[in-house]
C-alpha cells in the first residue's frame, strides 16, 4: 500500500502527457519553455513549502498510502510528484483556455482586455 498515492501521482501524469500530446497543450507547444515553466513552478512551490515547513505551517501526514521516504524534513517524495501534477495541469488548462478562445488574451500593443485606440482610454 505505500506505493499507492505515488502510483496515483504518476498515472495522472501520464494522463496530462496524453492529454497534451492529444491537444498540443503545453510541452507539445513549446517544449523550451513548458519546461523551463514546469521547472520554475515546481521549484517555487518547494521553496513555498520550505518556507511553510520552517514556520511551522505545514506538516507531513502520516498514512500507509505513502512511501515514507523524506527528501527533507516534513518534506515527503510524493510532493514533488503532486507539484509537478499542479503545475502540468494548470498550464494544461491555459493551453486549453488559449486554443479555446483565441485572442483573449493580450493583444499585440499588450493590452490584456483587447481594447486599442481612443476606447483604450476610457
Amino acid at each position: 500500500m505505500g506505493l499507492l498515492y505515488l502510483s496515483a501521482l504518476l498515472v495522472s501524469i501520464a494522463g496530462q502527457v496524453v492529454l497534451d500530446r492529444r491537444w498540443g497543450l503545453f510541452f507539445w507547444r513549446d517544449a523550451r519553455r513548458a519546461a523551463v515553466t514546469l521547472v520554475t513552478g515546481v521549484a517555487f512551490f518547494l521553496l513555498w513549502d520550505a518556507a511553510g515547513i520552517g514556520l511551522g505551517i505545514f506538516f507531513r501526514g502520516v498514512t500507509d498510502l505513502m512511501t515514507g521516504v523524506l527528501l527533507g524534513p516534513e518534506l515527503p517524495l510524493e510532493e514533488v510528484f503532486f507539484l509537478v501534477l499542479l503545475c502540468y495541469v494548470t498550464m494544461n488548462v491555459h493551453g486549453l483556455a488559449l486554443a479555446r478562445w483565441p485572442g483573449r488574451g493580450a493583444d499585440r500593443d499588450g493590452r490584456a482586455d483587447g481594447r486599442t485606440g481612443a476606447g483604450a482610454a476610457r
